[in-house]
């Protein structure tokens, strides 16, 4: 019995030595400097949710399916574009990332920060106090992102085009990048025109223009998207024209769309699949493709960047929502401005699930009205893509709600629906199609305000929304309750959990109304609960001063009056917008939502 006792005391010392021993051989996270550790990286993992869109797809027909497949290797290509269009050095920073989670056995800190790089879009974080940090070992964030030469400032490429004015047109396009003329950006360009002969010919001039060039880095030039991104374009091209050819038997109409934006990718002019787009009446799938949205620009506000939104249609919604948009010339001709547009009243509008997003279009988008050029609007239309999905997610609402009971006294509580939403998106993607769209000498809001225009113009569009929805009340469109609630939601949009920086055009203008309210007597803040009031019966007047000055600002097009107005409005008392976010960021269970896509196999 002795023996057996010792015997077992001894496997027991084995074991614990073994266990501690396998303990110390386990891989251990060790990062290099520059890499955020796991303390600094588990509070922001620690405020993200989750949110998995799974819509149902088994009606979809053979040919369908396999157009979706094809469609969702486009929107990788274009998810690795954006990402390079956002960060020199982020898909590098990417790679060496995956392999050291590899080699170190995938522990928490590098999982982390993976998270952060698939929440962010590259490797620079928005911190939990709204700042920009890289979290790898990468460049900090700079104005221009990608787009434009490293180091180079807007005052030196102003300074250049006042010296070649006939280049300012190519350099302020929405679809080129700006280099300095080194002798490896020449060659580099110059090869692909080589290697793609259809390039060279759908760019007749570029190669000539690009030869005369010297190597010189003080000199810029523009390239087109097609020529920058040759490799990925022209592999989206036959991956498109692979989807359309599925699709063929389906749905010729989004067939003839896809084969049209295929080419789009390379002639590098969006005009016959925006055409394709907007006119085209598509059965079960529709998808947004291409470059669009230029907010990541915050040197001269002017570069779009690539996303892909695959949608699957909710038919019964969507025709139903056709045939009640009617009459928007009326709304337009009600806006207090004067110089009113005719427009086209038979605006596509279609319900969605949202089967992927990529890009610039991945995260919490709810809507989307395209194309953004005004000449493309005024000749074929706009599309509007409502986000089913993701709009009417009951996670999501009952953060908003909780949002909402923070920020204001219990009488106002139950004001806020899930309606409200839907519908203050739906007219804000309306308003962008209403009101001002060219300056009073005939340019373009982005090229004539530049970095303010996309500010001015989303504000515009919010104030839209809020401007018509008495009017539709008198025509019966809103219930008393449903009006009560899309002003509530006019009022949760505006509200803020951190000051905004003045490079977030969505968050400023947001303060900007949020100001404009408490000026106006729409928004009061009561200081014991330090929550606010709202005046609904000041509320109309109010949207509807503050939507003039906007038109205003739009229509005159003077940048340094733009920049007058936003300064106005964009003030924060720490002892009013501070106690509120304050009271925001004490009851939110996130921060940060990461969407993932069962098509994805997330």
């Amino acid at each position: 019995m002795k023996s057996f006792l010792t015997l077992a005391l001894l496997l027991a010392i084995f074991s614990s030595n073994f266990a501690q021993t396998s303990s110390r051989m386990k891989p251990q996270s060790s990062l290099p400097a520059d890499y955020w550790s796991v303390e600094k990286s588990q509070p922001l993992i620690d405020k993200m949710g989750t949110v998995r869109l799974a819509p149902e797809l088994s009606h979809l027909s053979a040919g369908e399916q396999k157009a979706v497949a094809r469609l969702l290797e486009v929107g990788q290509i274009f998810q690795e574009l954006y990402e390079q269009q956002r960060h020199s050095q982020a898909l590098a920073a990417r790679r060496e990332l995956e392999r050291l989670d590899k080699r170190q056995g995938s522990p928490a800190a590098t999982q982390n920060l993976l998270t952060l790089y698939r929440l962010f879009q590259g490797p620079i974080a928005s911190t939990l106090e709204n700042r920009r940090e890289p979290f790898l070992a990468v460049e900090p964030v700079r104005p221009g992102k990608n787009m434009y030469p490293a180091g180079a400032t807007k005052e030196e490429i102003e300074a250049f085009l006042a010296q070649h004015p006939e280049k300012r047109d190519s350099f302020l396009d929405l679809r080129t990048i700006v280099r300095r003329a080194t002798a490896e950006s020449l060659q580099r360009d110059l090869a692909k025109l080589r290697q793609y002969p259809a390039l060279d010919t759908l760019h007749p001039n570029l190669k000539a223009e690009l030869q005369r060039l010297r190597p010189n880095a003080k000199v810029f030039y523009a390239v087109p998207y097609a020529v920058a991104y040759a490799d990925e374009l022209i592999r989206a091209h036959a991956l498109l024209n692979e989807a359309a050819d599925a699709l063929q038997k389906d749905d010729e109409e989004f067939a003839r769309f896809l084969r049209n934006r295929s080419r789009d990718l390379l002639t590098n002019d969006y005009e016959s699949g925006d055409a394709a787009w907007v006119t085209g009446r598509f059965k079960h799938l529709n998808a947004q493709i291409g470059s669009y949205e230029v907010y990541d620009d915050e040197l001269f506000g002017v570069k779009s960047m690539f996303g892909l939104s695959l949608l699957s249609t909710r038919v019964a919604e969507t025709d139903a929502l056709r045939k009640a948009m009617k009459g928007l010339q009326d709304l337009e001709n009600s806006l207090p401005y004067k110089a009113h547009k005719r427009i086209k009243e038979d605006i596509p509008i279609g319900v969605y699930d949202v089967i992927a997003d990529f890009g610039d279009a991945r995260g919490g988008n709810t809507a989307s009205i395209l194309p953004n050029e005004s000449y493309l609007a005024r000749r074929y239309g706009r599309t509007i893509l409502l986000r089913a999905n993701i709009m009417r997610n009951p996670d999501l609402f009952a953060g908003a709600a909780r949002v909402w009971e923070a920020a204001v006294v219990p009488q106002h509580k139950s004001e806020l629906t899930s309606d409200a939403n839907f519908y203050r998106t739906l007219w804000h993607e309306v308003g962008h199609y209403l009101g001002v769209d060219r300056t009073k000498d005939g340019q373009d809001l982005d090229t004539a305000l530049q970095e303010n225009s996309s500010l001015l113009e989303e504000m515009k569009a919010d104030l839209v929304s809020l401007f018509v929805a008495e009017a539709l009340h008198k025509q019966g469109y809103y219930t008393a309750a449903q009006l009560r609630s899309v002003y509530a939601g006019g009022i949760y949009r505006v509200l803020q959990n951190n000051r905004p920086r003045r490079d977030q055009p969505y968050n400023t203008m947001q303060l900007m109304q949020w100001n404009f309210f408490l000026e106006n007597g729409v928004l009061s803040f009561d200081k014991q609960s330090q929550k606010l009031k709202i005046n609904y019966d000041k509320y109309h007047d109010a949207v509807g001063k503050l939507l003039e000055k906007v038109l205003e600002v739009q229509y005159q097009a003077d940048r340094a009056a733009s920049d007058k107005f936003i300064e106005q409005y964009t003030n924060w008392d720490d002892n009013l917008h501070g106690a509120i976010a304050a009271g925001i960021r004490g009851q939110q269970l996130y921060r940060f939502r990461l969407f993932k896509y069962a098509a994805l196999k997330e």
